[in-house]
C-alpha cells in the first residue's frame, strides 16, 4: 500500500474528467483501510468506488482512497436461495453476469449498471422495475470513529427511492465494505412488464425467458439508449425521476397531453425525467465538447475533455429550464464535488 501524490483521476470516473487528486491510495484489504484511518486521522478523506455516480468539477484537495476490495463467497444454500457475499471493490456487471451463470435469479433486471457493489445499497440502484433492495440481505461497513465493522440488515438501511441511510444520518460515518444478497435458486420470480423488455423477448421469439434471457433483454436496451463510459464519459442517469402530486399531475396533463406516468400511490404519481428532459428540447444537444445523449435525455455526456463545472452548469440550466416550463423540480441523481 503505497500513498501517491498528484494523480489524475480520469482513469477512475466514468465522465473521465481531468483533475487531480492531492494523495491517492489504493486500498485491498481491510486491514489497510483501518490503518489509514488510524494513522492519517487529520487528513481530509475522499472514498473513491467505481467513480460511476459522481461528477468532479475541481481537483480533489484531500486523499483518496480508492477502495480495490475484491472477493465473492457463497455463505449458505438451501434448495430455494442462497446466500451470496461480495466485496465492495467487484464490479458490478460482472457480479450480476458471475450470479447469473450460476442460475441464481434477482438481479437480472440490473445488468450493466455501471459502478461497484460497494456504492449500490448508498444509491439503492434500481432499474426496470426491480431495485437493490428488493435482494439485498446486509452489508458490513466501516464506522470511522470506532475501526470496526458493523452489519446493517436491510430495515437498518431505509431504503428509499435512490436513497438509503448512506446517504442520510450515516453519510461520512462508514465505508461499506461488502453486501450480502439473498438470490433464488429455481422458481424464479421475473419482472418482464417494464419498460421495453417485453418488446424485446418478443424480438427475439423467447417466450418463457429464463433470467439469463431478461439480463440479455436488459443489456441490449441499456446499450441501444446509453452511451459504453469506455467510448463517450457519463455517469447513466444525471436525474432522478420526480414524484410528484395527484394534483400537480392533473395540471400537467392539462399542458401536455398523455405525459408518461407511474402511479406511486393514490396521491403520489412519478413522471420519467427524460420525457421532460426530451419534452423541454434538450435531447441529442451538444454545447461544444459535452451535452445530452441523442439516444437519451436523462444522460449528460462528455465527449471530449470536457471540464465538470461545465456539465454541472448544462444541469442547472436544464432544472431551471424544465421548472420553468412543467413547474416541476428535477434532482441530480449523481453525486457531485
Amino acid at each position: 500500500m503505497t500513498i501517491l501524490n498528484n494523480i489524475s483521476l480520469k482513469p477512475f470516473n466514468t465522465f473521465g474528467i481531468d483533475v487531480n487528486a492531492k494523495h491517492f491510495v489504493s486500498v485491498e484489504r481491510i486491514e489497510d483501510l483501518k490503518s489509514i484511518y488510524s494513522t492519517e486521522k487529520d487528513t481530509d478523506k475522499f472514498i473513491l468506488g467505481g467513480g460511476s455516480n459522481m461528477l468532479l468539477t475541481k481537483a480533489v484537495d484531500k486523499l483518496v482512497i480508492h477502495l480495490n476490495l475484491k472477493g465473492k463467497t457463497i455463505v449458505s444454500k438451501t434448495d430455494d436461495y442462497v446466500l451470496i457475499e461480495s466485496q465492495a471493490g467487484e464490479n458490478w456487471h460482472e457480479f450480476v453476469l458471475w450470479t447469473l451463470k450460476q442460475d441464481f435469479g434477482g438481479l437480472e433486471n440490473l445488468s450493466l449498471i455501471p459502478g461497484n457493489v460497494g456504492t449500490s445499497p448508498i444509491q439503492n440502484i434500481g432499474a426496470y422495475g426491480v431495485e437493490l433492495k428488493d435482494h439485498f440481505y446486509s452489508c458490513k461497513a466501516l464506522n470511522l470513529e470506532t475501526l470496526e465493522l458493523e452489519t446493517f440488515n436491510n430495515e437498518d438501511c431505509n431504503f428509499g427511492y435512490r436513497n438509503s441511510i448512506f446517504k442520510q444520518e450515516a453519510k461520512g460515518k462508514y465505508i461499506i465494505t461488502s453486501v450480502v444478497f439473498k438470490l433464488s435458486t429455481k422458481n424464479h420470480t421475473l419482472h418482464t412488464n417494464y419498460g421495453a423488455i417485453t418488446s424485446q423477448l418478443e424480438h427475439l421469439n423467447i417466450k418463457q425467458p429464463t433470467v439469463q434471457d431478461v439480463s440479455n433483454a436488459v443489456i441490449a436496451i441499456r446499450k441501444s439508449k446509453l452511451p459504453d463510459p469506455k467510448k463517450i464519459g457519463n455517469s447513466g442517469s444525471f436525474f432522478k425521476n420526480p414524484v410528484i402530486s395527484s394534483e400537480a399531475f392533473s395540471v400537467l396533463q392539462k399542458n401536455f397531453p398523455d405525459p408518461p406516468h407511474y402511479m406511486i400511490s393514490e396521491t403520489e404519481i412519478k413522471v420519467p425525467a427524460g420525457w421532460l428532459i426530451e419534452t423541454a428540447g434538450f435531447k441529442g444537444k451538444t454545447f461544444g465538447n459535452y451535452g445530452v445523449h441523442k439516444n437519451q435525455a436523462l444522460v449528460l455526456v462528455n465527449y471530449s475533455d470536457a471540464k465538470g463545472e461545465d456539465i454541472l452548469n448544462l444541469s442547472k440550466l436544464i432544472q431551471d429550464t424544465i421548472y420553468r416550463i412543467f413547474n416541476i423540480s428535477i434532482e441530480a441523481e449523481v453525486n457531485i464535488f
